[in-house]
């Protein structure tokens, strides 16, 4: 392989998959498309910045030009970018709609064009809609329940056509939310941490009583080198993990590890208008072919606390999420 393409690569996930297929891949060229929007930040890839089989294109994949000039000669696309905050789809739907569906159908114009050998589309578990019970395995009907997920799911069905008509080499994944370093603090784990290291009460959606499960972003990274290497074209994927809580339970966990008081520190404000009650999805499919989750989030935790309180100063100086410099926490406080 000697050319690997990744869009959304210098955010949370993208530049996770960059770690891991530089490290799996040392003799690829290595090529991250990414527009560099709110979530993400180039400190996430300086790392490979200066390696010689590292490149960046800055822009945006709704742009077939663009497009055209990061996958000539690609040998795999990892196609991970996309508009992701639930709550902004909420009040910026159009945004989602142009990023998830436009820019992935730009992306599979290209692959048709330039004959593209391998795609691997992250989509996510969220394009089930509700799953109040059981597991949705990779057969279940998709039923999205807010505008994020309906962008993701239409996506999905822009690739389905690709693949029926012109059998453009897709392997399309859906996993659970994640956590892990670098994660914009928009997600419940980042988004608390750093409210409680400003000396915030952590704001809860609701009853704080819906559910989702947690895998961690290595875990998740893993998992797509076995599919690059293992997974079936044409076929769909599921990725999941046993770990699952209520947000108040997150919440709970967090304060603890703060050394807080649940009481005083967490509180409820109104709702979504309308928030799924719980997500849940049947893995089996990837484990034949040799993958399982192995991090524990519990066990996890203070480590990504000790590096959002290392790195805090990236959203303050930025005044994306806090204003004031946060406490300086002793480590024993979150390990």
């Amino acid at each position: 392989m000697k050319k690997i393409v990744i869009t959304g690569g210098a955010g949370f996930i993208g530049s996770h998959i960059v770690d891991e297929f530089m490290e799996s891949y040392p003799d690829a060229n290595i090529l991250v498309l990414d527009k560099m929007t709110y979530a993400a930040d180039i400190r996430n890839i300086r790392h490979h910045i200066e390696k010689k089989n590292f490149d960046l294109i800055v822009g945006d994949i709704c742009s077939i030009e663009t497009c055209e000039r990061a996958l000539e000669g690609a040998d795999l696309l990892i196609h991970a970018a996309a508009e992701s905050h639930v709550d902004h789809s909420f009040s910026n739907s159009l945004e989602f709609s142009q990023t998830n569906v436009v820019g992935t159908h730009c992306l599979m114009e290209v692959c048709r064009r330039l004959e593209t050998p391998r795609i691997i589309h992250v989509s996510t578990d969220e394009v089930y809609g509700e799953i109040l019970e059981g597991a949705a395995d990779e057969s279940s009907i998709l039923k999205p329940t807010n505008p994020y997920s309906a962008s993701k799911a239409a996506a999905e069905m822009i690739i389905n056509g690709f693949v029926q008509s012109f059998k453009l080499p897709v392997v399309m994944i859906r996993a659970n939310n994640m956590f892990g370093t670098r994660q914009f603090p928009e997600k419940i784990i980042p988004k608390f941490m750093l409210m409680l290291m400003q000396d915030q009460k952590l704001t809860m959606h609701g009853t704080g009583k819906h559910k989702r499960h947690f895998l961690a972003v290595r875990d998740f990274t893993n998992a797509l080198k076995i599919l690059n290497e293992k997974g079936e074209i044409g076929e769909c994927y599921n990725i999941g993990t046993t770990q699952e809580f209520q947000n108040i339970e997150i919440a709970e966990v967090l304060c603890d590890l703060f050394g807080l008081s649940r009481e005083k520190y967490i509180t409820f404000v109104k709702d979504r208008p309308f928030n799924d009650g719980r997500y849940a999805v049947n893995w089996n499919k990837i484990t034949q072919l040799g993958w399982k989750p192995t991090i524990d989030l519990k066990e996890t935790l203070p480590e990504i606390a000790q590096w959002y309180l290392s790195y805090a100063d990236r959203y303050i100086e930025e005044d994306k999420i806090i204003n004031h410099p946060p406490h300086n926490k002793p480590i024993s406080a979150v390990s």
